[in-house]
């Protein structure tokens, strides 16, 4: 199970997009989620699927990598979608008790479970082919204007940078942690959920001893180096944005703007196209009588 998790991992390849300047990828990160909730029709999610399956071969990351991760979540996409199937409101397809599965249910389950499934996927690639120094320079770089209202941008970004950091660490030491009670007759195969969570209960003292250990001793090594902050702190490697940073920024604005102009052109069409199947295959919108 833990070996699912690929939330703050770097995939080591030689590839366009871990060239990329990683203001560009924190940048265009935010981009392609703000596309996700601008508009909640299909067919623009089509459209950022195929744009995501593109990025995901420029990136020679490899697609069972990235969905392996997706097994930590799939509980809360299931409930996620189960929730919009059978509490929406609408067109009553079948009803079962309080619960009532709809048209309109079943679509705006199938528009929450692709949101979500691009939302991970997309916001993964980020740290997939960028190491935790580069999301730290870009972070600090994009937001170094709010320093001018004393906003403590180098901490923060040095805080979510070792953040990342430990979250592999903590990973493995988990893993070993586990290991070790499996040797001394731990059962974590167990298929009972809470007799599982039981054996889970222990890991928490060590993992917890571990972390404050290595915390302590990431402290020690910072203040014997005189770490003192940003202030006057120069880097060896100078980002500076290149011809395919361009590029890439370009590709990117257009995509956002493809996707503005294919959500409003198709805002009346779908539900007249929704409708003209829920109300006997007559082309009216959702909510008008039939004449």
């Amino acid at each position: 199970m833990l070996k699912d998790i690929t939330l703050g991992q770097y995939y080591q390849a030689d590839s366009v997009l871990h060239r990329l300047d990683p203001r560009v990828k924190l940048v265009g990160t935010l981009i392609y989620m703000v596309s996700l909730f601008i508009f909640n029709n299909i067919i623009c999610y089509l459209a950022a699927g195929i744009f995501l399956v593109i990025v995901i071969a420029i990136s020679k990351v490899p697609v069972k990598f990235m969905l392996r991760g997706m097994k930590s979540i799939f509980f809360l996409m299931l409930f996620t979608v189960l929730y919009n199937m059978f509490l929406g409101k609408g067109t009553v397809i079948a009803e079962f008790g309080i619960f009532a599965l709809t048209f309109e249910g079943i679509y705006n389950a199938i528009c929450m479970f692709f949101r979500l499934l691009f939302l991970i996927i997309g916001s993964s690639i980020l740290t997939l082919t960028t190491t935790p120094s580069q999301l730290t320079d870009g972070l600090e770089s994009l937001f170094k204007p709010l320093s001018l209202f004393r906003v403590p941008v180098h901490e923060m970004a040095m805080m979510m940078s070792i953040a990342l950091r430990f979250i592999p660490i903590l990973m493995e030491e988990t893993d070993k942690i586990m290991k070790a009670q499996l040797a001394r007759g731990a059962d974590f195969e167990n298929k009972n959920p809470f007799k599982r969570l039981g054996c889970l209960i222990p890991l928490l003292v060590p993992l917890f001893v571990s972390a404050f250990r290595r915390a302590g001793d990431l402290a020690l090594a910072m203040e014997a180096r005189c770490y003192h902050g940003g202030n006057g702190r120069t880097r060896m490697k100078v980002m500076r944005l290149s011809a395919r940073d361009f590029v890439a920024m370009g590709i990117l604005l257009a995509y956002l703007g493809g996707i503005i102009f294919l959500g409003i052109t198709l805002k009346e069409l779908l539900p007249a196209l929704l409708g003209y199947f829920v109300n006997g295959f007559t082309l009216v919108p959702l909510g008008s009588e039939s004449i």
